[in-house]
């Protein structure tokens, strides 16, 4: 059965309804594939698992790399996919809001724009141009009437800056603005969490969690709504690539070769 657009753009919406999911990053068409056919019922994109496959650090591509990433992954698959969508590649709320109706016409199911500057002396945008650039977005995606799902994302505790009550009164404000969902990365405790989910609901919350933390139920009993991995299935692969690569380099031995996910496999996913 041929699953449309809208189709996936409902079907994201109703699982921010109730429970908690898992929304795991692949970073190319591939990952993609491979995360839908082992039941994850929902995918977003990583702006630094993205950025790694084309030979750039993370926060160094451009929107035209980006829209075009979102759009092949989001043909590849049948589940919504969720754009990483950083801070719109803009400051400017006019600037966001074209960038964001770019990002729309990819057929994202939902994407998340950042207040965070990129300079570590002011790391975050004042406040009142965040939400500002927040309703930009949320204006522009009503504007293309995709009902295309708005995360809003406070930056604070990935810049240093733990300050929970900003992040609170941010995530509340972005939630007036238009933000369907809400997301503060870098929140760990479940003192946090529980705080976070209580200050914005009924919103429903997006957690990071890393290679340690709380499960999806620990989530889930919190409040929680969704749970998603960053770069971290990025930094994995990279991981056993670069471990057998320098053994290579530096020993002229194959050993961690052996590692590698058997090719039948592989082929037998993708067939």
């Amino acid at each position: 059965m041929l699953v449309t657009t809208a189709d996936k753009r409902a079907n994201f919406r109703k699982l921010h309804e109730s429970g908690c999911f898992i929304i795991p990053n692949p970073f190319d068409v591939g990952t993609a594939k491979a995360l839908q056919r082992l039941g994850f019922k929902a995918l977003a994109s990583t702006s630094a698992g993205f950025a790694w496959t084309i030979g750039k650090a993370d926060n160094r591509v451009t929107v035209d790399d980006v829209c075009d990433h979102l759009a092949a992954i989001s043909s590849a698959v049948d589940v919504p996919v969720n754009a990483d969508f950083e801070g719109g590649f803009a400051v400017k709320p006019e600037d966001v809001a074209i960038n964001v109706g770019r990002a729309v016409k990819s057929g994202v199911s939902g994407l998340s724009i950042e207040d965070s500057t990129g300079d570590k002396q002011r790391p975050l945008f004042e406040a009142s141009l965040a939400v500002e650039r927040l309703k930009a977005a949320r204006k522009a995606i009503d504007a293309d009437h995709s009902s295309v799902l708005l995360t809003g994302r406070c930056e604070a505790f990935l810049w240093g800056v733990t300050d929970l009550k900003l992040v609170i009164e941010r995530l509340q404000a972005y939630s007036a603005a238009g933000a369907d969902c809400l997301y503060a990365p870098g929140i760990k405790t479940r003192e946090e969490i529980a705080v976070v989910v209580k200050a914005v609901h009924p919103k429903p919350v997006n957690l990071l969690i890393g290679a340690s933390g709380l499960s999806l139920k620990e989530a889930g009993d919190l409040g929680v709504r969704r749970i998603s991995v960053g770069g971290s299935l990025a930094r994995s692969a990279w991981g056993g690539f670069m471990k057998a690569a320098k053994e290579m380099a530096d020993k002229g031995t194959f050993t961690e070769l052996s590692h590698g996910y058997p090719g039948g496999e592989l082929n037998k996913m993708f067939d």
